[in-house]
């Protein structure tokens, strides 16, 4: 049997190579650190392509490849946007409303599509994560991965050391306890209290269920995400650095960006 040229062999070979962009490129482009950082990274094994461990050299497909950094999708697909937006009190959180309220898809771009992760009810104020990148979504809003979401909360009355006790230790509604919370009381008739469950209205439930309804509550922080200077109404894009610490609180560590 003839084999054939060399230069055919070749071709053959490099067809069975993974293509694309090298990972190092990949990972620096979204905001992992420089080149260097990165391929240290790679090098030390925390580095996962569909499910393998990656070699320095290794190629991705940014369509189809699934890169996980320390087992969290990482989201290298092209088109993934992020948008941080401030939800202003009377907009609803869903892509639509049979009821003809606004909504908070109409606030950002209409292309590419997102959707809201998690919910603030119509009344609650504050940050609110809009993306198209479904894992990272997904993550970020299950209670098993205990993503903290911070809020400020007027409540009717002063309340007492026992009320933030219980609020604290948790309390029980109608759907069972709460897991324990962070709170604190900066100023009299108000609370910061930071929670990673997600139920429907737990924030106001847990105040009305300690003798203190909510007259006004603002999300200030999701995770790492923190910016004050964002009014209500407006939004803006995560930078990358943003994008790599949402991942990484995704996978346990939620310290604040400040």
């Amino acid at each position: 049997m003839v084999e054939p040229p060399l230069w055919e062999q070749l071709a053959a070979k490099s067809a069975e190579l993974p293509q694309g962009e090298r990972l190092q490129k990949v990972l620096a482009v979204r905001g992992w650190g420089s080149r260097r950082l990165c391929e240290d990274m790679i090098s030390e094994g925390r580095v996962t392509v569909n499910g393998e461990v990656a070699v320095l050299g290794r190629r991705v497909d940014t369509d189809h490849d699934v890169v996980e950094v320390d087992g969290v999708p990482i989201g290298v697909k092209p088109g993934l946007v992020y948008y941080l937006l401030n939800k202003p009190e009377g907009v609803v959180t869903t892509a639509h409303d049979p009821q003809g309220r606004p909504t908070v898809v109409e606030i950002v771009p209409a292309e590419p599509r997102v959707y809201p992760v998690g919910r603030l009810d119509q009344a609650t104020e504050g940050l609110l994560l809009l993306t198209n990148d479904g894992d990272l979504a997904h993550r970020l809003a299950h209670p098993s991965h205990g993503v903290e979401k911070e809020y400020l909360a007027e409540v009717e009355g002063n309340p007492g050391s026992g009320a933030v006790r219980r609020l604290r230790d948790g309390v029980e509604l109608d759907d069972g306890v709460t897991a324990p919370a962070k709170v604190s009381q900066p100023s009299p008739g108000v609370l910061r209290i930071t929670i990673h469950e997600g139920r429907n209205r737990q924030v106001r439930r847990m105040c009305e269920a300690v003798g203190h309804p909510v007259n006004r509550l603002v999300r200030v922080r999701i995770g790492p995400l923190r910016d004050a200077a964002l009014a209500p109404g407006e939004w803006r894009e995560l930078t990358q650095a943003e994008v790599r610490r949402l991942v990484e609180a995704a996978a346990g560590d939620t310290r604040p960006i400040r």
